[in-house]
């Protein structure tokens, strides 16, 4: 402990959010900060004021305090979030070590609990048919509106909210001029220094054709419902709203609010009073069961792909994801599904 340096749990964490700066998407950032906030309300209720006298025995009773519901909404937390959030703290520990704030090997003494299978794996998406129905109600009655120009993008494209958050005028090309396409294109760049970055940085910097009924649907919603504005960086922003460039919950609220039956003016499925169901108000739509996030958006895109055999890298380096996340986190086809595409190649015996 004599070679270990002073300090106080929240110079350590600030300190170490400082360097994520330097190597970490800023949505990698923000998730962290909200994990750690938990430990450092743990420390805070411990008397724990210098890093230094953390122990193994506190390790684990920060894991029980935690799992138990303690610190952030008082409420227990599920197994997956529990291991995201001490595989947090074990990155941070190891960090911390680097700093001479705790010995080398006290990040060690982080157990991560064992998860089986697929139990750390969100099996909520959007089934490819239903986003075809929202889309096409959202072409008759929104057509080229901002919730419906979210959507196009989020499934034609596959990509992650923070890739179509952070497209500009300049990256569209609508007439299909760029030489490496025959028709119209998007691109996705890689913008840190301005408030845009992608999940995996430069190596996310892409191009990728659009329909045309996409590309005349991007141009009326320009024409017609694109606020004129800037963001804060002077960028002209593709999605946006009366403020500048439309914020990444603007996404979610978009998506929870038209993935309600409800509100495409369907029968509940879950046997609710319209009337009464607090799923209604905006504020509560991702209550409604049938709501769905934009991540759903983007598995749902991913299985429709593995459906029609559209090859792995093809999909890989459309989507920006590695062949292990897609299948992992995104393939939401059945095992019986997959082993009926598979026996499609093989020869009859």
């Amino acid at each position: 402990m004599s070679d270990l340096d002073p300090i106080s749990p929240v110079e350590a964490v600030e300190m170490y959010h400082d360097a994520m700066r330097d190597e970490h998407a800023e949505s990698t950032q923000k998730s962290s900060k909200h994990r750690l906030r938990a430990f450092l309300q743990f420390c805070d209720e411990k008397g724990i004021e210098n890093l230094n006298e953390l122990s193994g025995r506190n390790l684990y009773q920060y894991r029980m305090w935690r799992r138990e519901g303690h610190g952030d909404d008082r409420e227990p937390i599920k197994l997956v979030t529990l291991k995201g959030q001490l595989a947090t703290v074990r990155r941070f520990l190891r960090f911390a070590a680097d700093i001479d704030a705790v010995p080398p090997e006290l990040y060690e003494q982080v157990t991560l609990p064992t998860m089986k299978n697929g139990e750390d794996v969100s099996a909520s998406t959007l089934e490819p048919a239903r986003a075809i129905e929202i889309l096409d109600y959202l072409e008759r009655a929104h057509p080229a509106s901002r919730d419906h120009i979210s959507l196009l993008l989020l499934w034609e494209t596959g990509a992650r909210t923070g890739a179509i958050r952070g497209l500009d005028l300049r990256d569209l090309d609508l007439e299909g001029t760029h030489p490496r396409f025959s028709g119209p294109a998007i691109e996705f760049v890689h913008r840190p220094k301005s408030g845009t970055p992608l999940k995996n940085q430069e190596k996310g910097t892409r191009w990728n054709r659009i329909s045309d009924s996409t590309a005349r649907y991007l141009k009326d919603y320009i024409e017609l419902h694109r606020p004129d504005v800037t963001d804060d960086h002077g960028r002209e922003p593709l999605i946006a709203t009366e403020y500048g460039r439309a914020a990444a919950n603007t996404f979610r609220t978009s998506l929870y609010r038209v993935t309600r039956p409800c509100w495409r003016g369907e029968p509940c499925p879950h046997d609710r009073d319209v009337d009464e169901c607090e799923a209604t108000h905006l504020d509560h739509a991702s209550k409604c069961p049938s709501a769905r996030s934009p991540h759903d958006v983007r598995s749902g895109r991913v299985t429709y792909y593995r459906r029609e055999d559209v090859p792995r890298r093809v999909v890989k380096d459309r989507l920006n994801a590695s062949k292990d996340i897609l299948d992992r986190h995104y393939d939401r086809r059945s095992d019986r599904e997959q082993a009926e595409q598979r026996s499609d190649h093989l020869p009859d015996l």
